[in-house]
């Protein structure tokens, strides 16, 4: 069960649902309107919507700045293998921001859904640094 909530703003709802489910593991929760989704994985909920002027989380703000995707917020997604999943990422045509960096905690890369949010992609390298210890 889903413990924290994220929204990202997406261009294409359609679009970005088989990158997340296909290619990072999220489920489809569900889908009841095309600029509208919900998926999870793990503890993580992340709820995706296209802007929107009439309604729901894409609306624009009281000063008519419209939402768009893109930013440098991210969540993390612990990956066992970096190094192979960004392989197999790559090969289908996933775009990265950089390339992978090594911290205190661990191996990171940030990629993009096909509306440019980024996800980052997390390998600890250390016992503390993991989601599940």
């Amino acid at each position: 069960m889903a413990t924290v909530q994220v929204r990202y703003i997406v261009n294409d709802v359609d679009a970005a649902i088989p990158f997340y489910v296909d290619k990072l593991g999220f489920t489809l929760e569900m889908h009841p309107a095309p600029a509208f989704a919900m998926l999870s994985r793990g503890d993580l909920r992340l709820v995706l919507s296209a802007p929107n002027a009439a309604a729901g989380g894409g609306q624009p703000m009281p000063d008519g700045t419209a939402q768009q995707p893109g930013g440098w917020n991210r969540f993390a997604v612990e990956i066992t293998d970096l190094a192979s999943t960004v392989s197999e990422l790559r090969a289908s045509g996933a775009h990265f921001r950089n390339e992978i960096v090594t911290g205190v905690g661990g191996k990171q890369i940030l990629v993009e859904d096909p509306s440019g949010n980024p996800i980052e992609l997390f390998e600890p390298t250390i016992r503390e640094a993991r989601l599940r210890t």
